[in-house]
């Protein structure tokens, strides 16, 4: 089983997320938004099996800087992927590949356990 772990290495939530899988000892790949950027087939991807909307981070600092106009860009499919392509911090985090395959957005711990099955 291939696992990448997507985010930014100084987010909470990421950090739980990547201590729990070593903890559980599953071998993943960290792939740093921020350092790496986002492939836009990879997050078309991910919209299309988790949704566009489970995937844009409507709470976060990023956000709330956004103009008012780029917050209306990211009304749709389209332009909030292309946002997010832009501006990966947009993107809920982490991102859970199993696989090459986006299965969870976010961390739970139960989730993990059902989905990496340890």
């Amino acid at each position: 089983m291939n696992v990448d772990l997507y985010g930014i290495p100084n987010c909470d939530t990421v950090r739980r997320a990547r201590r729990w899988l070593r903890e559980a000892g599953v071998a993943h790949t960290f792939h740093d938004y921020r350092r790496e950027g986002v492939d836009a087939a990879l997050l078309a991807h991910a919209a299309d099996l988790l949704g566009w909307e489970a995937l844009l981070n409507r709470r976060g600092t990023t956000w709330r800087r956004l103009a008012p106009s780029e917050r209306a860009a990211a009304a749709d499919r389209g332009g909030a992927l292309e946002l997010m392509v832009r501006q990966p911090t947009l993107i809920k985090r982490p991102l859970l590949l199993v696989d090459g395959r986006p299965r969870a957005v976010g961390f739970d711990p139960e989730r993990y356990r059902a989905l990496l099955g340890v």
